[in-house]
């Protein structure tokens, strides 16, 4: 059975003629499978219907013909000596083996882009997923740094009070030790006679306190501000990431990263800041902390 040239393959099966001579030339004629594969990735390309500036005998990947080419026939040219004409059936199996060839490359097109939108999706989950553990992370934290003041808080009240107590106490024994016996049985001293003057806290020279917490409020450019209590020796960029989660979204979907700028002294704090503790930075035990607003691109 005579079979049909790729050219005409291509055209039987519905392809225009310009775009399956483009096809088979920008493939080097390696066949119609090689030409089809082509057609189906460039059908979308708004140039794909453009000529080529190659003569078409070198677009075919064959020299013209005599006929083509304007000359005189030569000997053995006449008409029964071409190639043998496919009959009707002939035509329609081939035209039929091709189409199935055309199904088949695009099911495997299809599929290959089912497959790349799998991965995209899977990716995405994935990117959700991180940022769903970093918020789960950052309330832990923050539940934390939370029970740990309330405990310091319990610790710090329990001492005032045990000072109080000690206080009393020492009063008690220096007027018992003045006036001898029980204090509460004897008289209290005349108003005009001093007494020895018990010994004031306020008096004694300030003990310099270390801070392990700090509470940074800040502030956003639409008026809002949030607070929170961080470690003293945690990193600026734990109140970036902070307030990077809390902010909320703004119009126009992309988010950028925050400027935090110091209220007073007026200072913008740099990249190689957010590595510096807060403690190293002078925030601690508070402060007070502005996002600065975007420029307008």
């Amino acid at each position: 059975m005579a079979e049909l040239t790729a050219l005409e393959s291509l055209i039987e099966m519905g392809f225009p003629k310009g775009r399956a001579e483009k096809a088979l030339a920008l493939t080097g004629n390696q066949g119609i499978e090689a030409a089809m594969d082509w057609l189906m990735e460039h059908e979308d390309d708004p140039d794909v219907d453009e000529p080529l500036a190659s003569p078409l005998g070198h677009v075919l990947g064959r020299e013209p013909t005599p006929s083509e080419q304007g000359g005189p026939k030569g000997p053995g040219s006449a008409v029964g000596e071409g190639k043998p004409v496919l009959t009707e059936e002939e035509r329609q199996e081939q035209t039929k083996r091709m189409l199935e060839l055309v199904a088949q490359k695009q099911r495997e097109r299809e599929e290959r882009e089912e497959r790349e939108a799998l991965e995209r999706e899977r990716q995405r989950r994935r990117q959700g997923q991180e940022l769903s553990a970093a918020r789960q992370r950052l309330q832990e934290d923050e539940m934390r740094r939370a029970a740990e003041e309330r405990k310091r808080e319990k610790a710090e009240e329990l001492a005032a009070r045990q000072r109080v107590r000690e206080k009393i106490e020492r009063d008690k024994a220096e007027r018992a030790k003045k006036y001898g016996g029980n204090v509460g049985s004897q008289p209290s001293p005349p108003a005009a006679e001093p007494g020895p003057v018990p010994s004031s806290p306020s008096r004694e020279p300030p003990i310099k306190r270390e801070y392990d917490q700090c509470r940074i409020q800040v502030r956003l450019p639409d008026g809002t501000s949030l607070t929170q209590t961080f470690r003293a020796r945690e990193q600026l960029a734990a109140v970036r990431l902070y307030v990077e989660l809390h902010r909320g979204e703004e119009p126009g979907g992309g988010q950028d990263p925050v400027q935090l700028l110091s209220g007073f002294p007026r200072r913008a704090f740099s990249e190689a800041d957010m590595e510096r503790p807060l403690q190293e930075l002078g925030l601690v035990p508070s402060a007070v902390l502005i996002v600065a607003k975007k420029c307008p691109g």
